[in-house]
């Protein structure tokens, strides 16, 4: 492949190097957030800012960890992993905003994901769609370990992943409203908890890289409920997600120390 950068031992995308970032990666979408997420770190310093990708550096529990900024949608997710993990980042742990689908999954609760409905564009350049999209089992149960010990609201399922945001909240005016509509029919009557943008990608980017990848969600708010004129409460704040996988950071470094 050509070295974009030209020799600079940087990632093109995201301009980090060796020795920049720990092992233990948090990946949330908006720029913003990282700097709430390092507020959680030890000696927390911005090491890049390019593009969508910003990222700091600092320690938890005495062991280097990184937040890397991710942007919207699969695309740039599966470049963030990827150029991360070349510089030596094992573990990931998506951290974001989701809709609920299902009547109880209300806003302000967290959805922790067992795996991913593939209905988005990067992960088909990986592996087939036949190919299942779920996250690391160890990282998955830190995140349930965290939020059982925080006495967190949260829901345990399959997300469905798209790209097309707009193609989720009104999918009438599209084309292709025929599909969208009966596939997320079909969706709700499998149980599907909540729908969001990247974990799909990164799940099937995790297993072909051979790293490990987790996530966990807000939950924003619930169109279902809104169009069955149930109380759909509104949450914006991201802080419980952030700290529900900064926890299960800490439970890894542990489990993995014991290895």
């Amino acid at each position: 492949m050509i070295d974009y950068t030209e020799g600079s031992g940087k990632q093109y995308h995201t301009g980090v190097g060796p020795g920049d970032i720990g092992k233990y990666v948090i990946l949330p979408g908006d720029p913003k957030r990282c700097s709430k997420i390092a507020a959680h770190f030890e000696d927390a310093k911005l090491v890049a800012d390019s593009r969508e990708y910003v990222t700091y550096t600092g320690t938890i529990d005495g062991v280097k960890v990184s937040v890397t900024s991710t942007g919207i949608g699969g695309p740039s997710a599966a470049i963030a992993i990827d150029e991360l993990s070349k510089c030596g980042a094992d573990t990931f742990i998506r951290v974001g905003t989701c809709g609920g689908m299902q009547e109880d999954v209300c806003g302000g609760d967290i959805v922790i994901a067992n795996g991913a409905i593939r209905m988005e564009g990067t992960s088909r350049e990986f592996a087939p769609i036949e190919y299942p999209a779920v996250p690391d089992v160890n990282v998955m149960n830190a995140l349930i370990a965290a939020a059982d010990e925080a006495g967190t609201k949260y829901h345990v399922g399959v997300v469905q992943c798209k790209d097309s945001f707009f193609g989720q909240h009104e999918p009438e005016i599209m084309p292709v409203s025929y599909e969208l509509t009966d596939k997320w029919q079909a969706w709700l009557r499998m149980g599907c908890l909540a729908s969001e943008m990247e974990s799909a990608a990164l799940f099937i980017a995790g297993s072909f890289l051979r790293v490990r990848v987790g996530s966990c969600f807000l939950v924003v708010a619930n169109q279902e409920r809104e169009k069955k004129g149930l109380i759909n409460r509104q949450a914006h704040d991201t802080e419980l997600a952030i700290s529900t996988a900064v926890d299960a950071i800490r439970i890894l470094i542990k489990e993995d120390d014991n290895r």
